[in-house]
């Protein structure tokens, strides 16, 4: 099924979120069957807090997570993605996938995210 690739010794994928259930999959394989080192970077969730397809699978899958901690405007532990407009109010519709950075995202607890608060 595979065959393991001596000069390979690790994968490494940044923006995991945007993958699909089979590339998880493969990735899992390669972790589990060939003994290669997988490491993954990604959100759990879009701008609403629905799941991205390969967040979920990543999620179910991983054998191991490490969470990376980010902080709300308000201090607490932010555990969601708020996408923001021009002027900085928070958007509740749109595709799932929309390209920006920090001028199109913002890091929120739960609480500011269900209240709407981008901004303290």
């Amino acid at each position: 099924m595979y065959a393991k690739d001596q000069n390979i010794s690790g994968i490494l994928v940044d923006e995991a979120q945007f993958l699909n259930k089979v590339q998880v999959q493969q990735l899992a394989d390669v972790a589990s069957l060939l003994g290669i080192p997988v490491l993954t970077y990604g959100l759990r969730s879009d701008f609403l807090g629905e799941p991205f397809e390969g967040s979920k699978y990543l999620l179910t899958w991983a054998q191991e997570l490490t969470e990376i901690k980010t902080i709300c405007h308000c201090g607490r532990k932010a555990t969601m993605n708020a996408r923001i407009d021009g002027s900085g109010k928070m958007v509740t519709e749109g595709n799932q996938v929309e390209i920006g950075g920090n001028d199109r995202y913002v890091a929120l607890c739960y609480r500011h995210h269900r209240q709407g608060k981008a901004k303290a």
